[in-house]
């Protein structure tokens, strides 16, 4: 599995301890910025990320700022994304066993990386349980075919 990260100056910090965790334990990642003491909008980096998810580049994505919701608004944006801000470990896996999250969000600012790495292992490891739970998604999709019309 190959997850992208990106984040703003906010989610900066939480961002490079996950990315050196993931790739300690050998998880393939590409890092679509921010850089170190930039300050930056957050939209334009989390456009980076989906894109590359949404061209296949990457299975999955992590997105940082200051509390992982504008992050998680941007992502929404995009058809096929289903992303979710979580701030524990059952918000992690409820967003992956329920709702087949391909797009966790998380906060640098409410967050630290001691207890935002049990958050996203849980997250990339828990699968979705389908189920009662596909007919829910089958919704929310054709709601994104009907109000979206290209992207």
């Amino acid at each position: 599995m190959k997850i992208a990260l990106a984040s703003d100056h906010a989610g900066f910090d939480l961002k490079n301890g996950i990315l050196a965790y993931l790739e300690k334990r050998g998880t393939d990642c590409t890092d679509f910025g921010c850089g170190p003491g930039e300050t930056v909008d957050y939209v334009d980096y989390g456009v980076r990320a989906m894109d590359a998810v949404l061209r296949g580049e990457c299975d999955r994505a992590i997105l940082f700022c200051g509390t992982g919701l504008g992050m998680a608004i941007v992502a929404n944006k995009f058809r096929g994304i289903r992303a979710t801000p979580c701030w524990d470990v059952n918000t992690a896996e409820v967003a992956r066993k329920h709702n087949d999250s391909n797009c966790l969000a998380l906060g640098g600012r409410v967050l630290i990386l001691e207890a935002a790495i049990p958050i996203v292992v849980a997250w990339l490891e828990l699968p979705f349980e389908g189920g009662r739970h596909e007919r829910r998604l089958k919704k929310i999709s054709d709601l994104e075919r009907k109000h979206f019309k290209e992207q």
